[in-house]
């Protein structure tokens, strides 16, 4: 079926050549050329619309955040789609009320529950949104190859990218565009962390215990708590149709402290298999600690039917079950009541393995990426690649910023300020493999083959080739 933009390109250009031919001139018809900036009102031609390949930047090129807040661009309005609704709608949007006071534009939020067919459907459609708010990267990654994304390095000021970023973020905003080329598909505009181990922190300092900066010190830390008669380690992973998913999590934390980035890349693509010496390796890590019933609270039988949610309240009984749990900062509202951050629990940054890979950390984010190429657009793209984008929200509590402008001192909640600063610290990041997998592999196999392990059903090495052979075939 021909679209109802190549079906307007075609009727214009048969028009202009039937006016050649008839020896009229041609000047006074609008052009077809994308590159061509109308000057008429908006009932002339369309503008280039988000199944064109990403087109290079026109000669208006220039900081347009700048010029945004100057003016220029007042009286015009930028369309956002994403997944937050309710509190998280409500706290985007007041987000954005000092780029709006700054600048008059517009910024219009659309928030839905069925973000991934809605984005296909509106897509497929031709008639993208300005802007989407995407979750998962590797969904955006789709829509980059079909060419549907505007690249943003044809008029972004890279340096500033560079300088505002750790190359981590940058990488993973680096996609396959259209023919393979690379394009920059997208600017981070919040982060979480993935990487922290939490305590609770006054029967730890009662008890003496030493909070652990290497992974040799982990263990030996263990091995302390299991000598003193107590388990070390909370751990539950049931969670429904869902269980299984917080063992791909300590898996990709331990990928990131035992070998390279390009490995663990490789890895989400499918050319690392999980049978390798580096993914096996990561399951032993971690499985010195699982399978280990002296190192788990109830012993390793009860990681699989223990709810997530209640697997860290042993740390909070008198005395404590357990001491250690992995997980990110939402698991604190499982806690229970009456408890102070900071006294009666705190985190620790989960300890580096080899010292060649830094203090990674895993992440999970929100990307905004640009459909729709106008100034205004332009100046909102490049406003996300600032902490001031994400500051109303920082102070108002639930979300951190991946952005090296962003100040400690806008987060009020000490955890929150404290995951920050851990945040900034990293020396790379990478978001959550299972994540980014194929579904039928990181939702599906991944999580499926880890409780089959832990259970005993079947050994590392069937486990673990299993979930290489549901990898979808080309």
């Amino acid at each position: 079926m021909i679209s109802a933009k190549r079906l307007w390109t075609l009727t214009s250009l048969m028009l202009v050549l039937a006016l050649m031919l008839a020896g009229c001139g041609a000047a006074t018809e609008p052009t077809p050329e994308p590159a061509a900036a109308p000057t008429a009102a908006p009932t002339e031609p369309p503008v280039v619309e988000a199944t064109e390949p990403p087109a290079a930047a026109p000669a208006d090129s220039g900081n347009f955040l700048e010029r945004a807040k100057a003016g220029e661009f007042a009286g015009t309005s930028v369309t956002v789609l994403g997944v937050m609704v309710d509190e998280e709608k409500v706290k985007f949007e007041e987000s954005m009320k000092a780029f709006e006071e700054a600048t008059g534009i517009d910024v219009q939020y659309e928030g839905t529950k069925e973000f991934e067919p809605q984005v296909a459907v509106r897509i497929e459609a031709n008639d993208p949104p300005d802007i989407i708010d995407f979750p998962q990267p590797g969904f955006l990654s789709t829509f980059a190859a079909d060419g549907d994304v505007i690249d943003i390095s044809t008029f972004m000021d890279m340096e500033h990218l560079q300088e505002n970023y750790i190359p981590s973020w940058l990488d993973m905003a680096t996609m396959a565009g259209p023919d393979d080329q690379d394009i920059m598909a997208g600017v981070w505009h919040r982060a979480a962390a993935k990487s922290m181990v939490w305590y609770p922190k006054k029967a730890f300092d009662a008890a003496g215990y030493t909070v652990p900066t290497t992974w040799d010190e982990l263990m030996a830390l263990t091995q302390q708590i299991a000598d003193d008669g107590d388990t070390a380690w909370c751990i539950g992973i049931e969670s429904g149709a869902a269980t299984g998913w917080v063992a791909t999590d300590w898996i990709e934390n331990i990928m990131l402290r035992t070998t390279s980035l390009d490995n663990y890349d490789k890895w989400v693509e499918g050319e690392l298999p999980f049978a390798s010496p580096e993914v096996k390796h990561a399951a032993e890590v971690m499985s010195d600690i699982w399978l280990n019933p002296e190192y788990v609270n109830g012993g390793t039988d009860t990681i699989v039917t223990t709810f997530i949610g209640d697997s860290p309240v042993g740390m909070f009984t008198d005395p404590p079950e357990c001491w250690l749990h992995v997980q990110a900062s939402w698991i604190t509202g499982f806690f229970g009541d009456g408890l102070t951050a900071g006294e009666d629990y705190d985190f620790f940054y989960l300890p580096p393995i080899d010292d060649a890979y830094g203090k990674p950390v895993l992440v999970a984010g929100d990307i905004m990426a640009m459909f729709n190429d106008r100034p205004e657009v332009r100046a909102l793209m490049e406003y996300f690649a600032t902490g001031e984008s994400v500051a109303a929200w920082i102070r108002s509590g639930g979300t951190l910023s991946p952005h090296k402008d962003a100040s400690l001192d806008w987060y009020g909640d000490p955890i929150e300020r404290n995951v920050a600063e851990l945040l900034q610290n990293a020396t790379s990041v990478r978001f959550d493999a299972s994540d980014l997998m194929p579904g039928e592999v990181g939702s599906g196999a991944f999580w499926k083959g880890m409780v089959d392990y832990v259970t005993g059903s079947v050994d590392l090495d069937t486990a673990l080739q299993e979930i290489d052979a549901a990898w979808p075939k080309n």
